[in-house]
């Protein structure tokens, strides 16, 4: 019988091209997303008219629709990437995280509950529910070492502190109702589609535009940076060969300082895009005061995944990864333009420089 995949967050960046992956292997696809601020139907125009695909804007905390959703479409499969996740957002507002992150969860849980109780005996066995979640939730690393699926969970920020909780809900409705669950955990996203709130697109225009490249303190802190695709392709993975209960970890094993990563991008801009005005983009590099609570190092131990699931890197190295990416925001920056340009949308960038 056909797997009929839901996918919350659906426009957003890490959801979006996991529904151009899962649409390319075969399955029917149900998009829902409440469209806020960081999710936009442009992430699903290429989708939008694809026989298998079908939208509902919906939010996670209305718990009603999703069930009915859920049961219109006899959905099998949910892969759960609807939440808040920008860290410094997290800081100034994190009542927005427990309620998105922790509540919507709960939510979702709830009415899958429901859904999975109402299935029969031959279809339960094919029901999961997915939750995408954090390596931020272990907290930080010192020089050595990386995580892994039973690295005690220690966050930092209130947004890892949201990913944690949701991750325990998870945890516990898998042992306490028998709701088939699994839980992946992944290092950091880049890639195409990515709202530009985060450190390589916000870059990347502040670069186009001459101004200044912020730094957070000196630059040293160490993240594990992974491809979307790669990370998609590890969910879709973990869906199709995942055993209920367990956690899958995802990373690029392309650890960086984060001042590396900003040498990496301007140096790949002052290529595909030279400086009108000369020089090199390095020389917009500023150092700002580092966040309160800014982890040191994350890194992430795949091995398992590798194991279990088959996991593989298509992207073998974070620069061939970083160029790519770059030219995609190139060559898009009508998309760019229009999901910074709607209301309620705090990022502004003036366009007629870039």
């Amino acid at each position: 019988m056909p797997r009929i995949l839901l996918v919350t967050g659906a426009a957003g960046f890490i959801g979006s091209n996991f529904v151009e992956l899962a649409l390319e292997a075969g399955y029917a696809v149900v998009g829902y997303d409440a469209l806020t601020y960081a999710g936009h139907r442009e992430n699903l125009a290429a989708f939008e008219k694809h026989p298998k695909f079908t939208f509902v804007q919906g939010n996670i905390l209305d718990q009603e629709l999703f069930y009915s959703t859920l049961q219109k479409h006899q959905v099998t499969w949910v892969a759960h990437f609807a939440a808040e996740s920008h860290v410094d957002k997290s800081i100034s507002g994190p009542g927005a995280f427990i309620e998105t992150n922790v509540n919507g969860t709960y939510s979702l849980l709830m009415a899958a509950r429901k859904h999975y109780e109402g299935l029969s005996s031959t279809e339960k066995p094919r029901f999961r529910f997915l939750h995408v979640s954090t390596d931020e939730v272990f907290g930080e690393l010192g020089p050595t070492g990386k995580f892994s699926e039973t690295t005690p969970y220690a966050p930092n920020s209130p947004y890892s502190a949201s990913k944690a909780a949701s991750d325990l809900l998870v945890r516990a409705w898998f042992h306490t109702y028998g709701l088939p669950t699994i839980i992946t955990n992944c290092s950091n996203n880049y890639g195409p589609r990515q709202f530009p709130e985060k450190l390589i697109p916000h870059m990347i225009f502040c670069a186009l535009q001459g101004k200044a490249l912020p730094v957070y303190g000196k630059g040293e802190n160490i993240r594990d940076w992974i491809h979307v695709k790669d990370h998609a392709r590890g969910v879709l993975l973990a869906l199709e060969k995942g055993i209920p209960g367990e956690t899958y970890c995802f990373g690029g094993n392309s650890e960086r300082k984060n001042l590396d990563v900003v040498h990496a991008l301007c140096s790949t801009l002052d290529e595909l895009r030279p400086r009108s005005a000369g020089g090199s983009y390095r020389d917009l590099i500023s150092f700002v005061t580092d966040r309160p609570g800014h982890d040191f190092r994350y890194a992430i131990d795949d091995s398992k995944a590798q194991r279990e699931l088959g996991y593989v890197h298509h992207f073998k190295n974070f620069e061939s990864g970083l160029k790519e990416t770059i030219a995609w925001y190139l060559s898009n920056l009508e998309w760019s333009k229009q999901v910074t340009s709607k209301p309620g949308v705090k990022v502004s960038y003036d366009w007629s420089k870039i």
